[in-house]
């Protein structure tokens, strides 16, 4: 028993704490507000067993950074031969019989297998980030080359293709993100840096003449000149912003208040949600949770010992800021509303399982910055 609890000491010493300990919060505060929406029957969509399977994707979620922490990064990413294949063929199955698409969603993105949901597109993700870390820790020294710059542009070109066809911007738009921190933080030369400051914008010219649908032009253009769209897609935008003011300073309680009802105010509006039951205070708890959350991933960057490491932490640290940014600032109605969750508090199994295991992947780097494990070595560091 002593043995065990000497382990499980070393163990939390070699772990980012604080960092585990502010996603914990998170996830505790998306529970409270779960059970308060479902309590409260405000949203149809959200029921008890939305607030159970929150919590079980939570508590899983914090096995999965255990598990994944006592596991050398260094050993799991180069199995990218098995995950890489496997969630690149499950997001490919979303455009086969097998693919769903959630009630008031544009997108084609999800897996309807029985009973259960998956959004394979998450799993995408982790395997994203994993494999650009190995591909440019591998090539960093030649990446300059043309060859490999093609390369590594095709290694991001792909998934982002992929969930783009699903019909999922909000998503292509994080995948780009993870791509261009991860390749920014290499030593990428300066001419390919000018080539996509020019390659970019004449894409999203090209993007929006020829790719997006009306309904997509519109939700960026009622931000420009609100009240002026006939189809009224600013209404759940506009409903978020009054459920905010309703909740003041300190807000409007958990239990039998005066609530504004906001369109999947349990999933991608929850930030609203909490603004009007626990105010303006609430609201910036949480930003400030968050905010913390990217920081603490980006420190754990810069310490890294390797480049995997530090590859591993900067994708993590652009998903989770391109999942921030963008949900608030559609909450807030300063961007379009695209779909996008927020990190730990959305509703949402999968999204929650994969967002935990990137903190454990995240977790890994901080804990193996030695050669040997410390919890089972008293090894230096390298």
């Amino acid at each position: 028993m002593k043995e065990f609890l000497e382990k499980v000491r070393k163990y939390v010493q070699a772990s980012d704490t604080s960092l585990i300990l502010a996603v914990l919060a998170c996830s505790a505060i998306s529970c409270l507000m779960l059970f308060s929406i479902a309590s409260n029957e405000l949203e149809s969509r959200c029921d008890m067993s939305t607030f159970r399977t929150q919590v079980v994707a939570s508590g899983l979620g914090l096995v999965m950074v255990v598990v994944l922490s006592v596991i050398d990064y260094n050993k799991y990413i180069r199995l990218w031969f098995i995950y890489a294949p496997i969630a690149l063929i499950m997001t490919l199955l979303t455009f086969t019989p097998l693919g769903y698409s959630r009630g008031g969603a544009d997108d084609r993105a999800w897996l309807e297998l029985g009973p259960l949901y998956l959004q394979p597109s998450e799993l995408l993700k982790l395997a994203f980030i994993l494999t650009f870390a190995f591909h440019l820790a591998r090539d960093e020294e030649q990446m300059n080359k043309l060859t490999h710059m093609l390369l590594l542009c095709l290694h991001g070109l792909v998934p982002i293709g992929i969930v783009a066809l699903q019909g999922d911007y909000g998503t292509a738009i994080v995948f780009a993100v993870i791509f261009m921190a991860e390749l920014l933080s290499s030593k990428i030369a300066l001419r390919y840096i000018i080539a996509a400051a020019v390659i970019i914008p004449t894409a999203c010219v090209v993007a929006w003449n020829f790719l997006l649908q009306d309904t997509h032009k519109n939700r960026i253009l009622v931000l420009i000149h609100p009240g002026t769209d006939p189809e009224n897609l600013e209404y759940q935008q506009d409903r978020a912003l009054s459920a905010l003011a309703n909740g003041g300073t300190f807000g409007a309680g958990l239990l039998d208040g005066d609530y504004v009802r906001v369109p999947e105010m349990h999933n991608d509006f929850i930030y609203s949600y909490v603004g009007q039951v626990w105010g303006i205070i609430g609201s910036l708890l949480v930003l400030g949770l968050l905010v913390f959350i990217c920081m603490k991933v980006l420190i754990d960057c810069v310490n890294s010992k390797n480049l995997q490491g530090k590859f591993i932490c900067i994708g993590t640290f652009g998903m989770l800021f391109a999942h921030c940014f963008m949900n608030i600032g559609m909450v807030l109605k300063t961007m379009p509303v695209i779909g996008i969750p927020l990190p730990f508090m959305s509703a949402g199994g999968t999204a929650v399982l994969c967002m935990y295991i990137a903190i454990g992947l995240v977790n890994s780097t901080r804990c193996h910055n030695v050669r040997k494990y410390r919890i089972f070595y008293n090894a230096e560091p390298d």
